[in-house]
């Protein structure tokens, strides 16, 4: 399959953003619409992880297939149709270099593809998709396999920014690509603060905090300090209202002034006592609402009726 013929699947972004959503369609305030989220699906996870050998584990991943099946069905089976789906990183678990990396990623693909045409896919990469220690390399293989590795869109005068957190996390083999997102955030939060966006969110796959701002660094499930008080204190400015992350493998959030962090569990493995799930989050004129479903309650009831009268309100 031709990477155009892939795009066509994927609606991957190019040039900074999705051309699913052109701009000049999406930039005013349309009514409420409703958006799915997921994280993780980390096709091999459950294997190393139950093995105890997450860095060479992972060489079966049948369960997390069948529950980004199942997770791709239920959406498809939702009337009306969300905006779009967002899977915010780790969509495998093979890091750069390590053994089945191909393997599961043709295996995501496969599933994805079946999502319902008309729901684009939004794709955030996580660190097990360009590795702790990210370099140019892996963030082109990124790049070519799933489209940008960060981008803005709009839907419904809505400004939508996804990072690559790992260029917060760890830039050091890569520093000038953290440059770049840096320059080119700030022009887009230019953007969001001149255009009085209706409202502006933000997705990427590390947190930058699970509970509150000033929690200890993790070294791994948050950003450290200086760099999620500088990101947040920048977002807060241009009046990002939310940030939607994964990683975490748990439901977890807080609040740090009038941000809204919001940490949602995996499709696929469960380090906590979440069940597989996915976020809906509906967007009105006045505030953003989300709730976490199990795989199974999203299949078997949909979306429950107070958030369905949101979504229909005028």
């Amino acid at each position: 399959m031709s990477a155009a013929e892939e795009g066509g699947v994927f609606h991957r972004a190019r040039g900074r953003t999705l051309d699913a959503f052109p701009a000049e369609k999406e930039s005013e305030w349309k009514g409420p619409f409703y958006f799915i989220l997921g994280a993780d699906p980390q096709f091999g996870l459950m294997k190393a992880w139950s093995t105890g050998d997450c860095d060479n584990g992972g060489d079966e991943w049948e369960q997390e297939i069948r529950l980004t099946e199942q997770a791709v069905q239920a959406i498809n089976r939702l009337n009306p149709k969300p905006k779009f789906f967002v899977l915010c990183g780790d969509l495998i678990h093979a890091t750069p270099g390590k053994p089945w990396r191909t393997e599961q990623t043709e295996d995501l693909k496969r599933v994805l593809k079946t999502v319902d045409r008309a729901i684009p896919l939004v794709l955030v990469s996580g660190n097990h998709d360009i590795g702790n220690a990210p370099t140019a390399e892996t963030v082109e293989e990124f790049c070519q396999t799933w489209g940008d590795n960060y981008f803005s869109f709009w839907v419904g005068g809505i400004l939508f920014l996804v990072l690559n957190s790992q260029l917060y996390q760890n830039p050091s083999q890569c520093p000038s690509l953290k440059q770049a997102q840096d320059q080119w955030l700030d022009e887009q939060l230019s953007i969001a603060r001149q255009r009085h966006c209706q409202h502006a969110i933000v997705f990427q796959h590390i947190p930058l905090f699970l509970e509150s701002i000033d929690e200890d660094d993790d070294d791994y499930f948050n950003l450290s300090k200086p760099t999620r008080k500088k990101l947040a204190d920048k977002l807060i400015h241009a009046g990002v209202k939310v940030v939607f992350s994964g990683h975490y493998h748990r439901n977890a959030g807080g609040t740090y002034q009038n941000l809204d962090m919001v940490v949602s569990s995996a499709i696929g493995c469960q380090l906590g006592r979440d069940p597989h799930g996915l976020r809906v989050v509906v967007v009105t004129a006045e505030k953003i609402v989300h709730r976490y479903y199990s795989l199974d309650e999203l299949s078997e009831k949909g979306i429950e009726g107070d958030l369905m009268d949101l979504i229909k309100k005028k």
